[in-house]
């Protein structure tokens, strides 16, 4: 039998052979081996006491020994204690938040008041957990191991002023210490990458390893003015004003008016007077009528106010694209209800906007009207088609003298490769219901239900109420700040019918609800949207917002369709030319950000190019260059869409050279790629985060002002128990042979004895 010998790097503390006996067992253990013993006596005996017979008996009684002895369970134990001393894992973040100046420490000289405290920064506060020194009382029990996060190593793709992930270090620290005892974590707690901390902290607590939390920083933030936000369309139209909204957040302890700054790359510059909230934010908004087409910056700057103490986040700069081209719409009806109407004057009168508009006009003997924006059949081919940007779908479905499934096909591949916009306008006709079943059924942002397809009708108006998401969306933006949005909207007159609708699909965004109508799935969704391939859906459930001119005209019905029309378009007009498009995603990506390419093109008879190549030549503002060629179409050949993919490696204006021999010309355009995201200085602390990580790992919360109790958490935790190895010598392979060797040579005795 053999034991296990023991690593190098541990004392062997105690070993031995025990057993698992008690009184009891240790009596009847005797009592049996005295009755064999009697019974080997009296078989010598019979025998005369002859030799042979001798040996053989105590054979029997060696083996009545033996296994007494493993029906008490023999163990060899070897307690051990590591020759190394234990690990004490000190991780200090040195995140960018950590230089906010929030934490109050008590002046050197004794008796000092309170008004002559310091104010250092928070970095500052916990500077002493980072000194070898700090840490030489422990010298005698512990080793301990100081490191920073995050790392402040930067390479491509990773940002000079990465945010806080708790989760790693307290990963790196359970996973490389071998003999780790305990943890002290020092951080603001605004972790803001990364999985949640409390997952880490469970495994810990599963290691047994506490950690000593010392959360630093205040949890009331620093009086500070920055601009928060700054939302503009990406895309605008030349001669057409465009909307720069804007957002000012402010911790001052008091109301203060501001002179916010608005400049363009043209030279222009604007100010607008803004009141701030106290501890708030303020939204606001002013309108640029670009002359000229081209790639333009946005820049809304506020000046420092004296009780700051952070200026670095006055200002915020966005890219936007002005063009030149109208936006195609198609507009297809049955009947020319009043939503129709009013829809296709705001169309029309729309500077940007080029319509056509189709009428099926059931009953009737011929499609269309008698103006000159009407067609007198549906474009039924990929070319003709393919010239929209944003298609109406009215109260239409599949039948005789509408739509067809060819036309449903040619639209969903229209949505998909082209990246068009498709609107869904269901009417008390029910004629969508048919869409269901067609090539267009994937593409319906919500489930209708079949029982019901005239829709609901009801005596007293309905009202938009817009979700979470809605108050945010671009769409749904009537006014210039939430405030003033959400009043614009409770004060829209209402509706009086909607359609079939049951539930929004997953993936698909809810933007407003009925606000009194519901049924088993919730409030009934009235303006859904959802992403389909490259291009976007919109479903409007009801057919009553040309009642939203009631008192004052077009103001609230021409901005609503004019954005949707715009926010549907504007992936197909980032980069258009005669021949080729290109459309990438996200609009705005950030360094390291995977950026997704899809472009298409044209031969010179108009056809999709679906053979031959596509490259992309990347020209960064440091002036490196690097080629991508994008992959053929796959089973979706007819759109003729190549896809790629790009990851940028600096922040900036980056040119876009898209080169296609059997297009002619090549197509630039411009992608502005933000900074990655780090950290802000002036941020609240969030000490319940460090407070959560401390119980969950049943550890110790030490405020930064007593780092010394640090110390003497750590001195108190108890001896790590020496490590027990044992080896169930009753259970052991070789105690089985033994008893086996012994049972044969017993057999073998017998033999010889003639006992056989």
């Amino acid at each position: 039998m053999t034991i296990p010998a023991m690593p190098a790097d541990v004392t062997v503390a105690a070993d031995g052979l025990r057993f698992s006996w008690t009184p009891w067992s240790l009596g009847v253990s005797v009592a049996l081996l005295a009755v064999v013993a009697a019974v080997c006596l009296a078989g010598w005996w019979r025998s005369g006491f002859r030799p042979g017979y001798g040996l053989l008996e105590s054979l029997r009684f060696l083996i009545a020994a033996f296994v007494v002895l493993l029906l008490n369970q023999p163990e060899w134990v070897t307690e051990t204690r590591p020759s190394e001393k234990p690990v004490v894992a000190v991780l200090v973040d040195d995140s960018r938040s950590m230089a906010t100046a929030d934490v109050q420490q008590a002046g050197a000289s004794q008796g000092e008041s309170p008004a002559a405290a310091q104010i250092v920064s928070r970095e500052r506060a916990v500077s002493d957990l980072r000194e070898a020194d700090f840490w030489k009382p422990l010298e005698d029990r512990f080793t301990v191991r100081i490191a920073t996060f995050p790392s402040r190593e930067t390479g491509e793709g990773k940002p000079s002023q990465p945010g806080t992930n708790l989760f790693e270090p307290l990963d790196a620290a359970l996973r490389g210490e071998t003999d780790l005892k305990a943890v002290v974590l020092a951080s603001d707690g605004d972790w803001n990458e990364g999985r949640p901390p409390a997952q880490a902290a469970a495994a810990l607590r599963l290691a047994g390893i506490p950690v000593m939390a010392v959360p630093v920083g205040s949890v009331t933030p620093l009086p500070d003015i920055a601009v928060a936000s700054l939302d503009s369309a990406v895309t605008g139209v030349v001669g057409k004003p465009f909307r720069i909204p804007f957002t000012i957040k402010s911790t001052l302890p008091r109301e203060q008016a501001v002179s916010v700054v608005i400049e363009t790359s043209d030279g222009r510059s604007f100010t607008k007077e803004v009141r701030l909230a106290s501890m708030a934010k303020t939204s606001d908004a002013v309108y640029w009528t670009p002359a000229d087409t081209g790639d333009f910056t946005i820049t809304v700057r506020v000046p420092p106010d004296a009780a700051e103490v952070v200026d670095d986040n006055n200002s915020r700069t966005a890219p936007v694209a002005i063009r030149q081209e109208k936006l195609r719409v198609l507009v297809v009806e049955s009947v020319p209800r009043w939503e129709y109407r009013y829809l296709r004057n705001a169309l029309a009168r729309d500077p940007g906007v080029e319509l056509s508009c189709l009428l099926f006009q059931p009953g009737l003997s011929k499609v269309g009207g008698g103006n000159k924006d009407y067609i007198k059949r549906f474009p039924g081919s990929l070319d003709e088609l393919s010239q929209f940007d944003v298609v109406f779908l009215g109260d239409v479905g599949l039948g005789e003298r509408q739509l067809t499934e060819e036309d449903c096909r040619l639209l969903e591949g229209l949505v998909e490769f082209q990246a068009s916009g498709l609107v869904f306008m269901p009417g008390p006709l029910g004629n969508e219901l048919s869409l269901v079943d067609s090539p267009l059924g994937d593409l319906l942002p919500v489930m209708v239900d079949s029982a019901r397809p005239e829709g609901t009708g009801t005596p007293t108006p309905g009202n938009f109420a817009l979700t979470d998401r809605g108050r945010t969306s671009l769409l749904t933006r009537l006014a210039d700040s939430v405030e003033e949005n959400l009043a614009v909207w409770d004060a829209l007159p209402g509706f009086q019918w909607y359609g079939p609708v049951l539930r929004a699909k997953a993936g698909s965004e809810v933007l407003a609800v009925h606000d009194a109508a519901s049924n088993e799935f919730g409030r009934i969704p009235l303006l859904v949207t959802r992403p389909f391939g490259a291009g976007k859906v919109l479903f409007m459930a009801t057919d009553g917002a040309w009642r939203w001119r009631k008192g004052v005209e077009d103001k609230y019905h021409y901005r609503f369709w004019g954005q949707v029309v715009r926010w549907m378009a504007y992936r197909r007009t980032m980069a258009k030319g005669e021949r080729m498009r290109l459309l990438f995603t996200p609009e705005q990506p950030e360094v390291g950000q995977v950026v997704s390419l899809d472009a298409s093109g044209s031969d010179p008879v108009g056809e999709p190019i679906v053979t031959g190549s596509m490259t992309v030549t990347v020209r960064s503002p440091s002036g490196a260059e690097e080629t991508l060629r994008l992959a053929a179409p796959g089973e979706q050949g007819q759109w003729g869409v190549f896809s790629g993919g790009w990851t940028p490696r600096e922040p900036g204006s980056h040119e876009l050279i898209l080169s296609c021999a059997e297009a002619g010309e090549p197509l630039a355009t411009s992608v502005f790629v933000q900074a990655a995201a780090g950290e802000a200085v002036g941020e609240p602390a969030r000490p319940d985060v460090m407070e959560e990580i401390a119980r969950l790992t049943q550890g110790r919360v030490t405020p930064s002002g007593k780092l010394s109790s640090v110390i003497e958490a750590i001195r108190g935790l108890p001896e790590s128990p020496p490590e027990v190895r044992r080896v169930r010598l009753w259970a052991h392979p070789a105690a089985l042979a033994t008893l086996v060797t012994l049972l044969a040579a017993f057999w073998v005795g017998r033999k010889w004895q003639g006992l056989f």
